[in-house]
């Protein structure tokens, strides 16, 4: 008896565990029941076995249960697809079916007997789950980069895999687009960043590759989400502990580029009856080489000049990252949580130029140096409270979110020019400047969701939230005067902006018998002060609306299209409205503009999906006061900011596809092909119209032998038009190995990225009176190792009752 006890104890496991996945990965439900029977080798039937439904495509465990005392089994509610199922119980070989599938109109499903042959162990051993999921994955509203089953992932940043998500490209200066628009919305596990361009950059930068679970990309969004991003969602998912017991990985690795890396993390996971406490500590030391060259021509009252500037910019950093956090089960239905995150983070940069100034081509009058040290600190502290109930078993419930984020940053900046005759001697005597520049930037943010069933089709979703933002930069500037230092009143400047957004939605969803409707409006009411001290503030009061309209058909098990549209907005950013100036010499600088307005989106996308594999996509958007980078001149000086141009229009197309060769031979092709346009009637004083098309293609072969996966990754950007820049194509091939050993504990990676140091930022313009080239080469081309011990009690354990807050979790990451 005590036997048996055991054997359902681990077994409701397996089906707490089955509930988890499948609610994890956002399956669909369905209204088909699936059921069979079990016998032993002499056709007895087979009692309190665990019985699993599995995927066929990437044996991802679906549904768990137990066979009764006939050996009968049966699972209700599946969706569409192709499954196998296995069968266990002690003392008797794993048995698996053969693959059937389940359509849209199966009522029921018999699959056949199975029989199960007696083993030679008849220990209980640990029980392990494992799920192999594909790199690329298709969901109805989203694409799947399964990060944690790339070996590409190794010793990589969150911004390097980014970089490598199907249609998300990142520029030279970290910036990133998808599927060739700007503007997207970054969120970490469900929640926004709130971070300018920078900021974000540096994040993601000092992410570890190997504490992210998934990426998904969503380009168009629901009324759920913010409205800010006119190019969709990039939702980055970090790993998360789902196994009771105490267990964690320790990863160490090293790299080579230019310089070397290496970095180091740790993550440690307990779970026990109610609670379940998770954590992550890392750390790196980053260092990449960055070379410039800029060709320019400017123009001041007819007489041009020429300039020639080389730049070399090796950049330093150093990251400390930490994650804690805690559910608590208070009833099966109710669960609160905590996380708190941080960082503390530096980096040094140390520039050197030389600049060649003529009034003829190839002709120096004048040579410029400029020595720069740039020194960067940041830290964050992030406090997040949550609450989840769930009302009853219709699917009622209620979410709440509080957080609190502090980011500190400080950056202290030394800039030395000499100036030269072409003969050595000094024009003048050096300029040496110096900055200082504190910046605290304070966020609070609360919301809540309710989702209410209102019929068994239709679905009632509501929620409100609110947002305060507080930025606040200080520049001290100061110049070495005959060797005096003073300070530099023309260049310190203080800038303080304060914005509150109060928001609220509503979406409701119908289900047909092949077909879903979901319509939503969210509105956003938006309060903002540009304070530069000394100047007058730039205040602003809009209140917006954003209607979404998804509409969704199966037109058989095979075939599935979609077709959704959203309005949605991008503010600026926090760095683009401060109108500081940082100087790369005399002749060259940036600055922001404190008289950017926000730009409005309208989106409209078509998909058509084949076997559930097979994605193909047709976009169309146009924005109004797109806010886009500018060089523009001054004098002799040539320098970088942000402008609104009158309206951007693009237009897209995007095929997915994952392929299987044979059975150690698979992949995955991405192919975009877009168009951007760009309109301005009064642009800097220009009629400016200009525009291409362009497209990206991405293609991921997976090898696997004698326990080993080799990925090849191959990718082509050509060329193409953004706002005044004409960017060159640019291409790459990434390449790594994994294995592992001692039962799969200990694992190695070895990568290269790059791996003909080919990828280049390149671009040029003659807009707007400009006549520039920029090349560029980053330290791309970097090999890696990653080794990684996984520690700790890995054994399923459980309670013995089913906990409803597994449900409720699984529903709340699914939950679209």
């Amino acid at each position: 008896m005590k036997t048996k006890i055991n054997y359902i104890i681990y077994t409701l496991l397996l089906v707490v565990i089955s509930w988890g996945v499948s609610f994890g990965q956002a399956v669909k439900a369905g209204s088909t029941k699936v059921s069979g029977s079990l016998v032993n080798d002499q056709g007895k039937p087979l009692d309190y076995a665990s019985v699993s439904i599995i995927k066929a495509t990437d044996s991802t465990v679906v549904k768990g249960a137990l066979s009764n005392d006939n050996g009968v089994y049966s699972f209700e509610k599946i969706p569409a697809g192709k499954y196998l199922i296995k069968a266990s119980v002690v003392g008797y070989a794993k048995a698996i079916s053969q693959p059937f599938t389940v359509t849209e109109n199966s009522a029921t499903i018999e699959v056949p007997v199975l029989n199960l042959q007696p083993g030679t162990n008849t220990a209980l051993k640990t029980v392990t789950i494992t799920a192999t999921k594909p790199l690329i994955e298709r969901k109805i509203d989203r694409t799947v980069m399964n990060v944690e089953n790339s070996v590409l992932a190794a010793g990589n940043t969150a911004m390097e895999i980014l970089a490598k998500a199907p249609g998300v490209t990142v520029d030279k200066d970290d910036n990133i687009s998808l599927k060739g628009k700007q503007g997207v919305t970054v969120m970490i596990n469900d929640k926004l960043t709130y971070l300018s361009a920078a900021q974000l950059a540096t994040l993601l930068r000092s992410t570890d590759g190997n504490t992210i679970k998934s990426i998904e990309i969503i380009t168009n969004p629901s009324a759920k989400y913010d409205a800010a991003g006119n190019s969709g969602i990039i939702n980055i998912k970090l790993k998360k502990n789902t196994q009771s017991g105490t267990n964690g990985s320790l990863t160490a690795g090293t790299a080579k580029g230019q310089y070397w890396r290496d970095n180091t993390s740790l993550n440690l996971n307990h779970k026990d009856g109610n609670l379940n406490v998770f954590g992550t500590l890392s750390r790196g030391d980053n260092r990449r080489g960055h070379d410039l060259l800029l060709d320019r021509i400017t123009d001041s009252a007819g007489h041009k000049t020429y300039f020639n500037q080389q730049s070399m910019m090796p950049e330093s950093n150093h990251y400390n990252n930490y994650r804690l956090g805690a559910d608590y089960d208070l009833t099966p239905k109710h669960t609160i949580g905590f996380v708190v995150s941080g960082y503390s983070n530096s980096g040094t940069s140390d520039n050197d130029t030389h600049t060649l100034i003529g009034r003829q081509p190839n002709v120096a009058d004048t040579l410029l140096h400029t020595a720069s040290t740039i020194h960067q600190t940041y830290k964050n502290f992030a406090l997040n409270l949550n609450d989840r109930y769930k009302i009853d078993t219709s699917g009622q419930e209620l979410s709440i979110d509080l957080d609190y984020s502090k980011f500190r940053n400080y950056t202290n900046a030394y800039y030395k020019t000499d100036y030269f005759y072409p003969n050595g001697s000094l024009v003048r005597n050096p300029q040496t400047l110096f900055n200082q520049t504190p910046s605290n930037i304070t966020i609070y943010t609360g919301k809540f969701d309710y989702a209410k069933p209102l019929t068994k089709t239709i679905k009632l979703e509501v929620g409100a939230k609110f947002s305060s933002v507080k930025t606040d930069n200080d520049l001290r500037a100061q110049i070495d005067t005959n060797g005096s230092v003073v300070n530099d009143v023309g260049r310190s400047n203080r800038f303080i902006y304060q914005e509150n957004i109060q928001a609220g939605y509503i979406n409701l969803n119908k289900q047909f018998k092949k077909t879903s409707i979901q319509v939503g409006v969210r509105a956003e009411n938006t309060q903002s002060n540009g304070n530069l001290v000394g100047s007058t503030p730039v205040k602003r009061s809009y209140l917006n609306f954003f209607p979404s309209a998804f509409i969704n058909h199966t037109i058989n098990d095979k075939n599935e299209v979609s077709l959704s549209y959203s309005r949605r907005i991008d503010r600026p950013g926090y760095d683009d409205l401060n109108p500081f100036i940082y100087y790369l010499d005399p002749y060259t600088f940036n600055k922001g503009n404190a008289f950017l307005n926000p730009q409005y989106t309208q989106n409209f996308e078509f998909n058509y999906t084949y076997n559930k594999t097979v994605n193909v996509s047709l976009g169309y958007n146009r924005t109004t006061n797109a806010i886009t980078e500018l060089i523009l001149t001054e004098g002799k000086k040539t320098f970088q900011t942000n402008a609104n141009l009158q309206t951007q229009t693009g237009y897209n197309a995007n095929i997915n596809t994952p392929f299987t060769i044979t059975k150690w031979w698979e992949g995955n092709v991405n192919v975009t092909a877009f168009y951007l346009g760009f309109k301005s009637d009064s642009l800097a004083g220009y009629n400016f119209r200009d525009g291409q098309w362009a497209y990206q293609a991405r293609t991921t072969q997976t090898f696997k032998f004698a326990g080993a996966r080799l990925e090849v990754m191959g990718d082509y950007q050509s060329a193409l038009t953004y706002g005044i820049y004409k960017i060159r194509p640019r291409y790459s091939v990434d390449m790594g190995i994994s294995k592992s050993f001692m039962d799969k504990k200990f694992n190695v990676k070895l990568a290269c990225d790059d791996i003909f140091n080919i990828r280049r930022n390149n671009l040029s313009s003659n807009a707007l009176n400009n006549s520039f080239t920029i090349r560029q080469h980053n330290d791309t081309r970097v090999g890696r190792l990653t080794l990684t011990y996984n520690f700790g009690n890995n054994s399923i354990q459980v309670r013995e009752h089913r906990s409803g807050a597994d449900d409720e979790k699984g529903r709340v990451k699914g939950n679209n």
